[in-house]
């Protein structure tokens, strides 16, 4: 008897064992596999302008010059959250009230009447930055002041201000290290908030914010590598301040050639620079990245996404009839031989498939119902679900075996 239970008990261990490896080894499979099956389907935005008081007049500028630029190429005002410090438009040292510019010649107000800031002043801080990330709100929070994104969408973070050897400075008073913009970007990967995440950064040692990154389909780009500064490009002697930085002014120039159906590569964007324009080695880290540059178009984070629909058939042309029916206007009768055309292909369609299935033995059909329920589920996760349902009960019977 003792011999007996030993050989259920050691039944039953092992087959928990092995259990919990199916169940292990299923969940990793389906995460990797909907991470790559997942269809690209929005792009959002998030600018930030980090740092206050009028001498970082063009920190603003530069947040906003990139704020009209992916509103231009196609990103809604709804997923685009736009943080700035301050409000350099309404100072009193502003000679141009409600106006900011990042060229001297003024011909381009970018604080216009189109303009949502989603957080300013003293709500951009670290904590609210990071809240924005992850998802992290308290209950007030409005709808609009989060990052309402998914398992689909690619991201553009672009940050601007003061920064030093793996930090950026907030309002001149406090630092995110490299370390907290790591672990929130793992935090939103393990939340499926993006399928692939551009960082952009215009500061001093932009590169070192990048150190910790981990988490794959994340892209990163920095205007100086370790050890360089970051300039301004020119000063507006009327304004009396510098307008805008090197790198955002030569991305800026590369993005006005371009419009919402463009086809020119991040690898064009990121060959585009300078070193002796910008006076700085822009830095770029690709390997947490899986495709090629070449091949990915620059709206891919700095514009909109076309929304395809995809059909099983082809369009099929009406034949005009001969009837003694009354005359229907132009638009109905279209609509008529429209919704009448696709009632007889599906009717036909219908009874192709039963005539098939009368032929089929009866295990045949049953097997074509079972895929067919299988085609039914949507996502991976529900097919893990049945998985996990269906180990339960077996554990369940291996205990009371080796009871």
């Amino acid at each position: 008897m003792m011999v007996r239970f030993k050989m259920y008990n050691s039944f039953g261990f092992k087959s928990l064992a092995a259990m919990l490896l199916f169940l292990i080894l299923s969940i990793s499979i389906s995460y990797r596999a909907s991470a790559e099956t997942t269809m690209h389907t929005n792009n959002w935005a998030v600018l930030v302008c980090t740092s206050r008081f009028w001498f970082n007049y063009r920190h603003m500028a530069n947040t906003l010059s990139l704020y009209r630029t992916v509103k231009r190429l196609g990103i809604p005002d709804e997923r685009i959250i736009l943080m700035l410090a301050d409000d350099m438009a309404c100072n009193a040292r502003n000679k141009y009230p409600a106006q900011v510019f990042n060229n001297e010649n003024h011909k381009l107000n970018l604080y216009g009447d189109n303009v949502e800031v989603d957080y300013r002043g003293y709500e951009v801080n670290v904590e609210n930055f990071l809240r924005v990330l992850t998802g992290r709100h308290e209950a007030a929070v409005p709808r609009s002041k989060r990052l309402l994104s998914d398992e689909g969408s690619h991201i553009l973070l672009y940050m601007t201000g003061h920064g030093g050897d793996e930090f950026l400075k907030f309002q001149d008073s406090e630092e995110l290290q490299s370390h907290d913009l790591a672990d929130a970007v793992k935090q939103m990967k393990e939340k499926r908030k993006f399928k692939e995440l551009l960082i952009m950064v215009d500061t001093c040692q932009a590169a070192t914010l990048f150190s910790q990154l981990h988490s794959p389909g994340v892209l990163a780009i920095g205007s100086s590598m370790k050890g360089e500064n970051s300039y301004s490009h020119h000063l507006d002697s009327d304004v009396g301040v510098s307008v805008v930085d090197r790198f955002t002014f030569y991305t800026l120039a590369f993005f006005e050639k371009l419009n919402m159906y463009d086809n020119a590569s991040l690898s064009s964007l990121f060959t585009s620079y300078n070193p002796t324009l910008l006076m700085s080695t822009a830095y770029y880290r690709t390997d947490l990245y899986q495709r090629k540059l070449e091949e990915v178009p620059v709206t891919n984070f700095f514009g909109s996404v076309m929304e395809t629909i995809h059909t099983d058939l082809a369009y099929r042309t009406t034949h005009p009839r001969k009837t003694s029916e009354t005359k229907m206007p132009l638009q109905q009768s279209v609509k008529h031989d429209e919704r009448r055309q696709l009632i007889n292909s599906n009717v036909q369609d219908q009874t192709s498939d039963t005539k098939i299935e009368d032929k089929q033995c009866p295990f045949t059909r049953r097997w074509h119902a079972f895929q067919g329920k299988l085609e039914k589920i949507e996502r991976i996760d529900s097919l893990v679900n049945y998985g996990l349902i269906i180990m339960f009960s077996l554990l369940l019977i291996s205990t009371r075996l080796s009871r």
